[in-house]
C-alpha cells in the first residue's frame, strides 16, 4: 500500500515491503519512486519518521534521475509518428482529402488534408482538435471534481479557460477561474484529475501552505503518484 510524509512543500509517497532484516532500507528508483524494505516489527510512523530525516537526500536522488526521464521528442508531424491522447499512444496518419479534418479510430489519429506535406497545417489541424477535445475532457473533470469539495462551500462551477502555457499545467485565478493547458489532455485521465483538484484547492488556500498539502491529500490521496506520471509523460 502506498504511504506518504510531508517534507517542505511537498509529499513523498512511498511504498513498504516488509521482510525478516534487522535494518531498515530506503531505495530511489530511476523512475522517481521510494521503496522502503522494513524489518517486520517496524510500526509505520517509525517508516515515516526516517523517510523524513532522510528527506533531503530523497530529493537530490529524485533530482539526479529526473534528468534521465524519456523526454518528448520534437513532432515532425509526419505519418508513422506517435502522439498520445488520454495516456494511449496512436500513430499519426495522413490522408489526402479535400475536407480538413482529424479523425481519431482505432489505434489511429488520421489528419485529412489537401496538402499532406503542409507540415504546419497538420500541427494547426492536430492543435485545434487537441484543444476541443481538451476542453470537453476538462468541464467534466471539473464537474465530477467539485463534488469532492462540498464540505468547502465552493458554492459555483467554476469557469474554465483553456490555454496554452509555456511552464505550468494549471492556474487559478484570484477571482476563481481555472486556466488548464491543453496539453495535459495527452496523458491519463487521472493525471488530468490530479491537475484539476489542485487548481480547484487553490480556491480554498491560494498558497502552496501545509494546509493546502492537507487538503490536496484528503481530496486525492495518491496525488504524488500521479503528478509523478504526468511529469514522466509530459516533460
Amino acid at each position: 500500500m502506498d504511504k506518504e510524509v510531508a517534507y517542505g512543500n511537498t509529499r513523498l509517497a512511498f511504498s513498504v515491503t516488509r521482510s525478516n532484516r534487522k535494518t531498515l532500507a530506503i531505495e530511489v528508483h530511476p523512475d522517481l519512486s521510494i521503496k522502503i524494505v522494513a524489518p517486520d516489527d517496524t510500526s509505520l510512523d517509525d517508516i515515516r519518521e526516517r523517510v523524513l530525516k532522510k528527506g533531503k537526500w530523497i530529493a537530490k536522488q529524485q533530482a539526479y534521475f529526473e534528468q534521465f526521464l524519456p523526454r518528448t521528442p520534437e513532432r515532425e508531424y509526419v505519418s508513422g509518428e506517435t502522439h498520445f491522447y488520454l495516456g494511449r499512444k496512436y500513430l499519426l496518419r495522413l490522408h489526402k482529402s479535400k475536407k480538413q479534418e482529424v479523425k481519431l479510430k482505432g489505434g489511429e489519429l488520421i489528419v485529412f488534408l489537401v496538402d499532406t506535406n503542409n507540415k504546419q497545417l497538420v500541427k494547426r489541424l492536430l492543435g485545434d482538435w487537441y484543444y476541443d477535445h481538451a476542453k470537453r475532457k476538462f468541464n467534466q473533470s471539473i464537474k465530477e471534481s467539485v463534488r469532492k469539495f462540498s464540505k468547502y462551500n465552493i458554492e459555483r462551477y467554476p469557469p474554465l479557460v483553456v490555454k496554452r502555457m509555456t511552464k505550468r499545467w494549471g492556474s487559478c485565478t484570484p477571482n476563481g477561474r481555472i486556466i488548464l493547458n491543453p496539453e495535459i489532455i495527452k496523458t491519463l485521465s487521472r493525471c488530468v484529475d490530479y491537475v484539476v483538484i489542485h487548481e480547484l484547492c487553490h480556491l480554498i488556500h491560494p498558497n502552496h501552505s501545509k494546509e493546502f498539502y492537507e487538503l490536496q491529500t484528503e481530496i486525492m490521496p495518491e496525488w504524488m503518484k500521479w503528478k509523478l506520471r504526468l511529469e514522466k509523460t509530459l516533460i
